[in-house]
């Protein structure tokens, strides 16, 4: 039954929140999500940020995010978790699932006719091949840029100056390198449109964007859902068309507080609680982690 407070949303796509990090917005993605009434939700890679997951730091808005989207699947909801780089340690319960959560690494489903082609993009990156020691100290590294730069913007509130974004000034510089030489967007639209489908739908490279790619084999919708560290993003399809959703853009979340009353958290955990509720919840997680 329809819920008049929510908004209804054919799929739902989201990726790339690195939840367990310092850099990950999992209070704007609570608030987010809690507006929606999805029918399908695809999470395509990294929620769990395995490569920096530590006991010490896990804030009760990540535990939220998981228990959000159990609560989706549990209440009919699809949901399929799909496979990225860091969770790649999901990939061996691929076929299973957690709960009513789908594990899987790749997903295709037919929109209105068409086929669209789901997965995390980390196949396409041609910066990691033979390179994953090196991409997950650049992880952690960038993990410690986003702390230093709350710490940057907490001074310079100080002096009532606005904030600044050190962290994403960096990474979109290297992003814009890396993508030149990776071509990530036209190799994934090449081999989607020589496999017949109308769409393609990444994570992975943390760049929000609708796009059509023009192909030796027919024009391709190329979408990226972005992620919840820097953009905030998220694609939602619903009566047959595409919506590229910007969390700082949108009506409804403009001029919120950085943090109400409801949302005030420890920043760590250190009594380990709300780890042994995860692990309650998914003792799988724990498994692996330890």
């Amino acid at each position: 039954m329809a819920n008049p407070n929510k908004r209804l949303v054919d799929l739902l796509v989201i990726s790339d929140v690195h939840l367990g990090t310092h850099g990950s917005q999992a209070r704007h993605l609570l608030r987010y999500l809690k507006t929606l009434q999805p029918t399908t939700v695809i999470v395509n890679g990294d929620l769990v940020d395995f490569w920096a997951f530590s006991k010490r730091y896990w804030p009760k808005s990540h535990m939220q995010i998981i228990l959000y989207l159990l609560k989706w699947a549990e209440e009919g909801v699809k949901v399929y978790y799909l496979t990225g780089n860091h969770d790649e340690m999901m990939r061996k319960f691929v076929g299973y699932n957690l709960g009513d959560i789908g594990v899987l690494n790749e997903f295709v489903m037919d929109l209105d006719g068409k086929k669209a082609w789901f997965f995390h993009g980390d196949v396409f990156d041609v910066s990691m091949k033979g390179n994953k020691r090196m991409a997950k100290i650049g992880g952690w590294s960038y993990d410690l840029m986003v702390r230093f730069n709350r710490f940057v913007n907490k001074v310079l509130r100080t002096f009532r100056r606005g904030p600044v974004n050190i962290s994403k000034a960096l990474k979109d510089g290297v992003k814009k390198i890396v993508n030149k030489v990776s071509s990530f967007e036209t190799t994934a639209a090449g081999v989607a449109a020589k496999r017949g489908y109308a769409y393609v739908v990444c994570g992975h490279v943390h760049k929000p964007e609708i796009i059509d790619i023009e192909t030796d084999n027919g024009k391709i919708t190329y979408l990226n859902s972005g992620d919840w560290i820097e953009n905030l993003t998220a694609l939602e399809w619903h009566q047959g068309e595409w919506r590229l959703f910007e969390y700082f853009k949108d009506e409804q979340f403009l001029g919120r507080p950085e943090m109400t009353d409801e949302d005030k958290e420890p920043r760590v955990y250190s009594n380990g609680r709300l780890f042994r509720q995860m692990e309650k919840e998914m003792g799988v997680i724990a498994d692996m982690v330890d």
